[in-house]
């Protein structure tokens, strides 16, 4: 499956859509990141159920700027909107694929519950 280019205008719909959307922020001249951008597509042609998507920080300064984008690569994985990875640093591939095998096990239900309560916590 080919990656999707987001930008400002698609980020949050993409990543709030339902199912596991795994982003890689990047740069033309970012060494690793060139390292990691096959590592990235042969996990996407591997996942085709899964949305692989890359943010250009250079072109996106402002979407990764509200992200927090300090170092790149930076992999955020999302399901079903929610927020369960975010790490800068490439990374072989087995860990990748060690991450998509944990987000596409865990009980979402459980996980908005946990978000729940924390929220509640914090209110009080």
């Amino acid at each position: 499956m080919s990656t999707i280019v987001l930008n400002e205008e698609n980020f949050e719909s993409t990543v709030l859509a339902e199912g596991i959307t795994i982003v890689d922020f990047w740069a033309e001249w970012c060494g690793p990141c060139k390292m990691f951008g096959p590592i990235f597509e042969k996990s996407s042609n591997a996942h085709p159920e899964i949305r692989f998507a890359k943010v250009d920080t250079e072109a996106e300064q402002g979407l990764a700027a509200a992200l927090q984008i300090q170092s790149i690569p930076t992999i955020m994985i999302f399901r079903d909107g929610i927020l369960l990875f975010n790490q800068a640093g490439a990374m072989p591939e087995h860990s990748l694929e060690e991450i998509i095998t944990t987000a596409e096990g865990l009980n979402m239900e459980e996980i908005r519950a946990e978000i729940e309560m924390l929220e509640k916590g914090n209110q009080g």
